[in-house]
């Protein structure tokens, strides 16, 4: 039997078309609550970041949740979400409308995230990079999901530019979410006195030698402390020991 090889290296160089995949399925996963959006954004991607991770807000009881976003930036914006001590739930693909076209007709739309407060405001999310932001018929489109989308599912609806999610800024986060809800009380208590007290704070490490607590606890403490504002640091930089850093 003959074989008949392609070599795409050496003379070919537009890449293969491949079949269209299907959606990714998470099955049931023991202690975590199901993914509960409208629709699931799980396609694969060859230029986009699917991101599926779980989550705890007061609205599930802490309970572990599953929440799946199309891309990093989306996932950092959930996650500044859900370090925001004043976030009671976070809904994921929350609502399809059904919007209308410039050309004619209609498109379904679906909202990338739901936040609501602890005072039961509700907010959507439109998350969209910064070269479609510049676009005016991007604008005429957020005009058109806004018209098309019930007064009462929402308070307001904000739009998110991607770009100010940095891959820095985005691992920042990730990290803040992490030590958030490894909670270490005594541990910030003591950070953030010992800064308030010293005069000569810089430097994240000038932190270690003065407060009387392992540097590793200081470490974690100074993250939570930025995620909730009580402390200042440049998020599009590393944030670790020589980090710059100030008392809010």
């Amino acid at each position: 039997m003959s074989e008949e090889v392609f070599d795409h290296d050496s003379w070919n160089y537009t890449p293969p078309k491949l079949p269209k995949q299907s959606k990714l399925e998470l099955g049931p996963i023991h202690g975590v609550l199901p993914f509960d959006g409208v629709r699931n954004p799980g396609s694969r991607s060859a230029t986009s970041h699917r991101v599926w991770f779980s989550y705890r807000t007061a609205a599930n009881n802490w309970t572990p949740k599953l929440g799946v976003c199309e891309s990093a930036a989306e996932q950092a914006c959930a996650l500044e979400f859900l370090i925001d001590a004043n976030t009671y739930d976070l809904g994921f693909q929350p609502l399809t409308v059904l919007c209308k076209k410039e050309g004619g007709g209609t498109q379904p739309y679906t909202h990338d995230l739901l936040w609501t407060a602890r005072n039961g405001h509700r907010r959507l999310v439109f998350v969209r990079h910064e070269d479609s932001l510049s676009k005016p018929s991007t604008w005429r489109e957020i005009a058109a999901i806004a018209k098309a989308t019930p007064r009462t599912a929402a308070d307001d609806m904000i739009v998110v530019n991607a770009n100010d999610y940095t891959r820095q800024r985005r691992e920042n986060l990730f990290r803040m979410h992490q030590f958030v809800f490894d909670r270490d009380d005594e541990a910030d208590e003591i950070v953030l006195e010992t800064a308030r007290r010293l005069k000569t704070l810089w430097l994240m490490r000038d932190l270690f030698p003065h407060a009387p607590i392992e540097q590793h606890r200081v470490f974690r403490a100074c993250y939570r402390l930025v995620a909730r504002r009580q402390m200042q640091a440049n998020l599009d930089h590393v944030l670790w020991e020589y980090s710059r850093v100030a008392v809010a």
